[in-house]
C-alpha cells in the first residue's frame, strides 16, 4: 500500500510562494532525485497548473532542470479539480468522488505518493489519508500570501528534521495518532 506525503516549500512565517524564493542547486537535486523516488504525484489544480511549466522543454535549462523534467514526466499524476476539463500527458483527473477514488490509488500502488496543494493538503487530512508531512522551510519571511496550511489541522508530531542545504531544514510530521 502507497503512503501518502504532502510536501512543500514554506516561508519561515508559514507562507507558500514558488516565485518569492527558489532552491539552491543542491536542494534542486535533492528534489530531482525526490522526483525520481516516487510512484506518482497528487496535486490540487493550482499546484498541478505551476508544475506542468516541467511539461514543456525551455532552451534556457542546465542538466538539472532536464533531469527534473524528465522525472516529472515519467510520474503517474492525479489531479484533483473541480474546474478542469482535461488534463496533460501522464495524469488523471479525479472526479468528485474524492475520498474513494484516492483510497483506491493507495491501495493499488507501492511507495510514496506524493501530495501538493494546501487547500488539497487539507481535504486529504481532515479525510485522515496523509501519512506524512515533509515542510521544506526557507529563511525568507514573506508577511502575506497564502498559507502553507489550509487551515486547522489535528495535532502533528516531528519525527525527523534535517538541514538540507545552506538555511533550508525539511522538518517531517506524522499526524500524532499515527505514533
Amino acid at each position: 500500500m502507497a503512503r501518502f506525503v504532502f510536501a512543500l516549500n514554506q516561508s519561515l512565517d508559514g507562507y507558500v510562494d514558488h516565485d518569492a524564493f527558489a532552491p539552491d542547486p543542491v536542494l534542486f537535486q535533492h528534489f530531482v532525485q525526490d522526483m525520481r523516488s516516487l510512484s506518482g504525484v497528487v496535486h490540487g489544480r493550482r499546484m498541478y497548473e505551476t508544475m506542468r511549466y516541467w511539461d514543456e522543454d525551455q532552451s534556457d535549462w542546465g542538466s538539472a532542470e532536464r533531469d527534473f523534467a524528465a522525472a516529472w514526466r515519467a510520474q503517474p499524476k492525479w489531479v484533483v479539480s473541480r474546474t478542469l476539463k482535461a488534463v496533460g500527458p501522464n495524469a488523471t483527473l479525479i472526479g468528485p468522488d474524492l475520498e474513494t477514488q484516492l483510497r483506491r490509488i493507495k491501495s493499488e500502488h507501492d511507495g510514496i505518493i506524493e501530495i501538493a496543494g494546501p487547500e488539497l493538503a487539507k481535504n486529504l487530512g481532515d479525510l485522515g489519508l496523509v501519512d506524512e508531512y515533509r515542510l521544506y522551510v526557507h529563511p525568507v519571511v514573506l508577511g502575506e500570501g497564502k498559507p502553507l496550511f489550509a487551515g486547522p489541522r489535528s495535532r502533528l508530531r516531528l519525527v525527523a528534521h534535517e538541514v538540507m542545504s545552506g538555511d533550508v531544514v525539511r522538518l517531517t510530521y506524522v499526524p500524532a495518532e499515527a505514533v
